[in-house]
């Protein structure tokens, strides 16, 4: 089947450079955008995804829909469309995207089938693919050959197997290293910050694990608008390895972490918002009733500028940490009750 209008489901960050590439490559993205937010309009205008207003619409004008969205949506969004497929009589291909455990696949996949479409599970590993060569799309499913068409159109599509389950089985192993790597690295870091060991902490590291450190200083500042949507996505690993008989509750801490700084200044924004090349550091106010203990942190991530002096503000530099800090005025800092955060002082 020539596959030539693409559906996206939804063109959040992660759907919407994936139609962009699409259509700077030739094919036709839409999406039914009735009842977006402002935002999704937005991106879908910037990579020039039609909208076809209705779901009814989008599966009637597609030949595929790509479901990206966050893995707590993956179910309801199948549902909606096999109910869709059915009252069209159309079948077409749907391909779950989404982070989310192997049998939940398995179960959407029966969904589709079940009323006359095709499935093919999918998993992405990498970022948004706005640079060539840094995203691939896994696939599996006896009809996942079909998606090897994407490759004339910018993807990179590779198929790893006939059977449901296996991409997404992919993904859950992958992102249980990458993704929970990032959320243990984010604890350990508090926990040093609250014993008073920034310092000796980030010495040990930036000497004896070199490539830590650099994983960490990537992976910890380009987390945190995502952090809402790896909620989700460690609750999935957890279910993932608990039927397979090993322990969940390393990733149920894991979305307990992401909970964290979810609901944070820096969680808050959006991936538009977010600047990943701010220096990570929060300003401080020191407490009126007791002085904030300025620790040596030009030891915390050595390439970064030194203390910035600022009155009534200290700028401490490259503390991943401050980056989790501030909620609203007078109150206490989760990682020491005698600190407090002024919006005055707020530089993100």
């Amino acid at each position: 089947m020539p596959i030539q209008t693409i559906g996206i489901l939804s063109p959040g960050d992660m759907g919407q450079a994936i139609a962009a590439v699409l259509n700077q490559h030739g094919l036709k993205t839409i999406a039914a955008l009735n009842d977006r937010s402002e935002r999704t309009r937005q991106l879908a205008a910037a990579a020039n995804i039609q909208d076809v207003g209705s779901l009814t619409q989008l599966v009637i004008e597609s030949d595929v829909v790509l479901s990206v969205l966050v893995p707590a949506a993956a179910t309801q969004a199948a549902k909606q469309v096999a109910e869709a497929i059915s009252n069209v009589g159309k079948p077409i291909l749907y391909v779950d995207c989404n982070a989310i455990a192997p049998q939940k696949v398995i179960n959407i996949g029966q969904l589709i089938e079940s009323v006359g479409g095709t499935f093919v599970d999918a998993s992405i590993i990498g970022p948004p693919p706005r640079v060539p060569n840094r995203t691939r799309i896994y696939t599996s499913g006896k009809q996942a050959n079909q998606l090897l068409q994407l490759r004339d159109y910018g993807l990179d599509v590779r198929v790893i197997g006939e059977e449901i389950g296996q991409a997404s089985g992919l993904k859950m192993s992958y992102a249980a290293l990458t993704k929970g790597l990032t959320a243990i690295g984010t604890e350990l870091l508090i926990a040093a910050h609250r014993l008073g060991l920034d310092k000796e902490l980030w010495d040990e590291v930036s000497s004896s694990q070199k490539e830590l450190a650099s994983i960490l200083t990537r992976s910890i500042p380009s987390m945190t608008p995502k952090a809402h949507r790896w909620i989700g996505e460690m609750e999935e690993i957890a279910e993932t390895f608990k039927e397979l008989g090993l322990t969940e509750r390393i990733f149920d801490g894991a979305a307990d972490v992401y909970r964290l700084v979810k609901d944070t200044s820096l969680g808050k924004e959006t991936p538009e918002e977010s600047n990943r090349d701010r220096p990570w550091m929060k300003s401080l106010q020191s407490s009126p009733m007791k002085q904030f203990p300025t620790p040596n942190l030009e030891y915390f991530f050595p390439n970064h500028p030194a203390l910035l002096p600022s009155s009534p503000c200290l700028l401490p530099p490259a503390s991943i940490l401050n980056s989790f800090h501030w909620q609203t005025d007078n109150e206490c800092c989760p990682l020491s009750n005698s600190w407090t955060f002024s919006r005055d002082c707020a530089t993100v």
